[in-house]
């Protein structure tokens, strides 16, 4: 049987590790043991992180439509409340836009209710 080498496969695998933890401290860049488990470990917080900014922009938006409801003598439950009960099918991310960004849309809106 023929000899098989593998160093370039090492050694590819190696400096993909090492490309992806630039920039981390200590060790964490430099030796390859250190630098596959802090990779590992900010890969998991870059998954866990998507789901938490999707979590923090919902409660952004939340609170952006209460601030701008109290405005009008409304709590952010009631309103949602209110346009739920009349059928009104707008998201708390366009809510929140015309709140911040079209005043004038979002009063008529209030009017409706």
């Amino acid at each position: 049987m023929t000899r098989v080498k593998r160093g370039s496969v090492a050694r590819n695998r190696r400096k993909k590790i090492f490309k992806m933890t630039e920039g981390f401290r200590g060790s964490g860049s430099s030796m390859f043991r250190m630098a596959n488990q802090q990779n590992m470990k900010a890969l998991r917080y870059a998954y866990r992180g998507r789901n938490e900014r999707k979590r923090q922009i919902r409660s952004l938006w939340i609170s952006r439509i209460n601030a701008v409801a109290r405005e009008y003598g409304l709590t952010y439950s009631t309103l949602i409340h209110k346009l739920k009960s009349l059928n009104i099918l707008l998201n708390r991310k366009i809510i929140s836009q015309l709140a911040i960004r079209d005043k004038e849309a979002f009063k008529q809106l209030i009017t409706i209710l």
